[in-house]
């Protein structure tokens, strides 16, 4: 196989350590910012990577949908294969990657579920057909044709038709409680500028890493 290659360079401004926060929840909310005022699409898309017990990796795109100083949360099926992964090696990792800012932010830590509060508050805010596919995909599981999976979210539609649709027990948050955290941030010739946070305890320390 051979693939087209491209060689561009990166010119956006370099990341200053004054510029840092002393906080990396902080400085992670001043670039989600930053990507909010860029106006770019999907910025909260974010790979996922988990592993089996025996450290086989997987990786998908989902959507970050909750950050705050106890960690970073995505929601998807308990029993799909990220979900049974997670079950059995409880670490993940995060990438968020800005191609138009030439950011990037890389987040390591364990994961927990969120409570079911909380699971069910967010999941009354999907749309009816979000909420009827959660019903109707055994995510991950063999399927024999779309036509069953069009079948089962009929089915569900009028199960619950008439009144609001309760989330399902197999799906619900997830959260990642870091203790790492990586800002990347292009630099020309590839000398880049990379931050990490380490925590340390109940502090974050950070460092500059060779590009």
């Amino acid at each position: 196989m051979t693939l087209p290659v491209e060689h561009r360079d990166f010119t956006r401004s370099r990341l200053h350590e004054d510029e840092l926060a002393a906080d990396p929840f902080v400085q992670f909310q001043k670039w989600v910012d930053d990507a909010v005022a860029a106006h770019i699409f999907d910025w909260e898309t974010i790979t996922v990577a988990t592993a089996t017990r025996d450290g086989v990796p997987s990786a998908r795109t989902l959507f970050l949908r909750g950050a705050d100083e106890r960690g970073f949360v995505f929601y998807t099926n308990y029993e799909s294969r990220k979900g049974m992964q997670l079950a059995e090696n409880p670490r993940a990792a995060l990438v968020i990657h800005w191609r138009e800012l030439e950011r990037q932010i890389s987040i390591e830590g364990t994961v927990e579920k969120i409570s079911a509060t909380e699971s069910d508050a967010y999941f009354a805010t999907r749309p009816e057909q979000s909420q009827l596919g959660a019903w109707s995909s055994r995510q991950s599981q063999p399927l024999d044709s779309a036509e069953t999976l069009s079948q089962r979210v009929e089915e569900n539609r009028q199960r619950f038709a008439g009144g609001p649709i309760p989330r399902p027990p197999h799906w619900g948050g997830y959260r990642v409680v870091p203790d790492r955290i990586e800002f990347w941030q292009g630099g020309p010739g590839r000398l880049h500028d990379r931050f990490v946070y380490l925590r340390e305890g109940d502090v974050w320390k950070w460092s500059r890493l060779n590009p």
